[in-house]
Parts: C-alpha cells; structure tokens; sequence
C-alpha cells in the first residue's frame, strides 16, 4: 500500500465529502478509491469515516488523523518545493483570491506588473466575493475586506475603505441632498441584494449604530450595476469608496451623509501562518502591498 496516495486520497474524499466527488477530482475510479480508503482503515484498525446513503463524515478518529495528514502533506509539498529551488528563486504557479470587483480594478493590474517583472512566476487569480478557504483551497494569497477573524493567518494592512451613499448630481438636484438620516425615507434607493437587509442602511450617528430606511426603488446584484443605475439618475446606492472613487473624481457621482459613515473597513492581504513563506509568495507581498496603498490612498 502507498500509504501517501492513500493519505492524499482520504484527505481528497473529507474535503469533498464524497467518494464519487472526489474520484472525479483524483481522475480514479471510484471502485479504485473505495478500495484505497477501505485498506488504509484495515492498515490503521480505526474508521476514518462514518457512511450512510447519502454523505460521509469523518469520526472522532478521522478528524484526528486528518489533521495529521493535513500536516504530514504539507511538510512534503514544502520539502519538495524547497529542492526544486522555490526557496531560493520566485518561481511556480501563484494562487490568489480577491473579491470581484476589488480584484478586477486593484490586484489585477498590481499582478500584471508583478508578472512582467518576475517571468518564472505564473498567476492563478480567483475573483468571488465568497471568502475562500486558504489551506483546503490551496491558496497563496488572499485579499480580504473587512475585519479578520481567522488567527490562523498573517496579515499586511494595505489600506481601508468606508461604506458611502451617492448619487447623481441631476438627481441630487431634483430630489435635494439628504442633511440627515431620516430624509433617507424620502429617496429612491438601489440597494444590492447580498448587503441591503429589509430594515434599510446601518449607519453611525455619534456612538451609536443606527438604521436608516430607504425604499429601494432598485435591486441589483452587483455594485457596477448598482453604481450605473446611480449614475443615471434613479436614486442613491450605497457602495464602498474605492467602486466609486472613478466616478466621484469625474463628477458623474456625489457622496452624501459622510458625517454618519459607520467606521471605515480594514483591507488586508493574507497567507497562511505555519510554515516558512514562499519566495514567490514573499516577492509579491512585497511588490503588491506598497502598490495597493498607493492606489488606495488615492481612491
């Protein structure tokens, strides 16, 4: 028995959840992988999984064994990138994950430079605004917005962003610009379905957190739509800074109510704590983070 294929193939199969998922992703079959998962449980005299008709789950033996394995796998990817020479020269693939829109306007273009200056580098860029998993998703880098939670993880600050209300001029002219919270509930609003709750726009009025209503003429999924649907006219929308900072400095949008923004969002890039970091990982933080900060400061 390999006992290492067989350590990558369980800990492929508790990452999916499934052995059919995970055969699919290893390209084996699943009778192959069945049987690999079954003689590495006799080679340990312990279940690893729990089955039933519908999902596998990992035992309190399992999830032991998992973090192990976790820990052994990595130490070998580790040892193995050191020979090859990825200690000593920034070179391999670079695996990055940024929220959509922040990703598009700010990393891609900081990485574009990053790459022409490091030929030997190759980059995986992952835009979604869901936070990935850095280790299970074999990632190098992420950007995130917002505050940390995750102890697990180094952190460089590269700038904040504050949550703004805007509108048009012509539709600020039309409809007058908002002195206080409560003559939100007079303005149309496009609001964007994954942030705006039913009870209207959180704010920051001395000390305290409060809700402002807004009648949310538009909804929209994504902030350039929201920021277009501004732009032309139909009410205010409420986005972070940095999406707007283009069309506020050209004038097709103003900022309204900043005395009452909620305290600006921290913005970080982070990797993985254990472990010495990759060249190729170290040469990009510190290429990109001086650059982010120049960008930002200027949003």
């Amino acid at each position: 028995m390999d006992r290492l294929q067989s350590m990558a193939i369980v800990l492929e199969v508790a990452q999916t959840g499934s052995l059919s998922a995970a055969a699919r992703k290893l390209h084996m079959p699943l009778a192959s992988l069945s049987r690999k998962v079954s003689e590495l449980e006799t080679h340990l005299g312990a279940q690893i999984f729990t089955r039933n008709s519908r999902k596998l789950a990992l035992t309190d033996s399992g999830e032991a064994y998992m973090t192990a394995v976790r820990r052994i796998l990595d130490d070998i990817s580790e040892a193995e990138r050191t020979i090859a020479g990825e200690f000593r020269t920034p070179s391999g693939e670079l695996v990055v994950t940024a929220p959509v829109v922040f990703g598009r306007m700010h990393v891609l273009p900081v990485a574009t430079a990053f790459l022409k200056a490091h030929p030997d580098i190759d980059l995986r860029l992952i835009l979604t605004d869901q936070a990935l998993n850095l280790g299970e998703d074999h990632i190098d880098l992420a950007l995130r917005i917002g505050p940390l939670s995750d102890s697990q993880m180094r952190a460089r600050l590269v700038g904040t962003t504050r949550r703004v209300v805007c509108g048009s001029p012509a539709y600020l002219a039309a409809r007058g610009r908002p002195q206080t919270l409560a003559e939100l509930a007079d303005h149309d609003g496009i609001t964007l379905d994954s942030l705006a709750s039913a009870a209207g726009w959180q704010f920051r009025n001395g000390k305290r957190d409060v809700t402002a209503a807004i009648h949310s003429r538009v909804k929209v999924n994504s902030p350039p739509a929201a920021i277009d649907a501004a732009t032309s006219g139909l009410g205010l929308t409420r986005v972070l800074s940095y999406q707007v900072a283009d069309a506020c400095r050209s004038g097709d949008l103003q900022i309204v109510l900043e005395k009452f923004e909620p305290e600006p969002w921290p913005i970080h890039l982070v990797h993985m704590a254990q472990g010495p970091i990759a060249l190729k990982v170290r040469a990009f933080l510190d290429w990109a983070a001086p650059e982010l900060k120049a960008r930002l400061n200027c949003a």
